[in-house]
């Protein structure tokens, strides 16, 4: 058998590629517009904490870490807000990541999805190179759900999530901080609604089915020759990302390709 020469490329998309997917959908992109739809953690956190904020009774405590003005980070308050003695703080942190669900949630209308097409022509891309490209899998960070029905519209087939050791053989699409549309998904013979990786500092990934998740995720980066990142800056809050991506080197015995 003839030794498979194709450059084995790896994605790893972060709120960068949504966001972009909503700025493509505006001529003369204003300021306004993406203060109100913009989909990157700091757009996020200002509108969510603002909103926070206008209930009086969610700022004892915390008024002075909850500005509305400067560098704003929802996973910072929230972490902030769970390792110190504040007053109602699971309650408060609660409130805070339904609010981000919510916001994220809001702006993806079903009109806005029906006009996004650039993960569809990523996808797309690698149904036309595939004498020179092998597609191993696709890491993504985000709660939505575009890359998923991207996914279904070009492979013509449900995402293989790799929710337990033994997955189906298709492109594995590693959503490892979870998904707001993961309800009622069938794992060790039962249904269940599998709760994302709560926004914050410090995640636990040992739960199942992300510990699942982010060892194939260790496999496929370990395996490829090009990993392409998509939107997606590393920050104080992607400890554990870096750490997976060290792995993989170390792994891998040789200089993965960035691009």
């Amino acid at each position: 058998m003839a030794e498979d020469t194709r450059k084995r490329i790896v994605y790893l998309l972060g709120a960068g590629a949504t966001h972009a997917e909503m700025i493509n959908l505006q001529k003369g992109l204003s300021v306004s517009f993406l203060e109100k739809n913009g989909l990157l953690i700091s757009s996020v956190s200002k509108r969510v904490i603002k909103e926070f904020r206008n209930v009086q009774t969610n700022l004892k405590d915390i008024e002075m870490v909850s500005s509305q003005k400067g560098s704003l980070n929802i996973e910072l308050l929230i972490s902030l807000i769970q390792n110190n003695n504040i007053k109602n703080a699971d309650k408060k942190a609660t409130i805070l990541k339904e609010l981000v669900r919510r916001d994220i949630s809001y702006r993806l209308t079903k009109g806005r999805l029906k006009r996004f097409y650039l993960h569809k022509a990523l996808l797309e891309l690698h149904t036309k190179t595939q004498e020179t490209e092998k597609l191993l899998g696709i890491i993504s960070l985000n709660y939505d759900h575009v890359i998923d029905e991207a996914y279904k519209t070009i492979f013509d087939s449900e995402p293989n999530y790799c929710f337990y050791s033994e997955s189906p053989n298709d492109i594995p699409l590693l959503k490892l901080h979870g998904s707001f549309n993961w309800r009622r998904i069938k794992i060790c013979g039962r249904k269940r609604t599998i709760p994302i990786i709560p926004l914050g500092v410090a995640k636990n990934y040992l739960q199942i089915p992300y510990n699942f998740l982010w060892g194939r995720a260790l496999e496929i980066l370990a395996e490829c020759d090009i990993l392409r990142v998509i939107g997606c800056s590393l920050s104080q809050n992607d400890v554990a990302l870096i750490d997976l991506l060290f792995k993989a080197h170390l792994e891998k015995g040789e200089d993965l390709n960035f691009k």
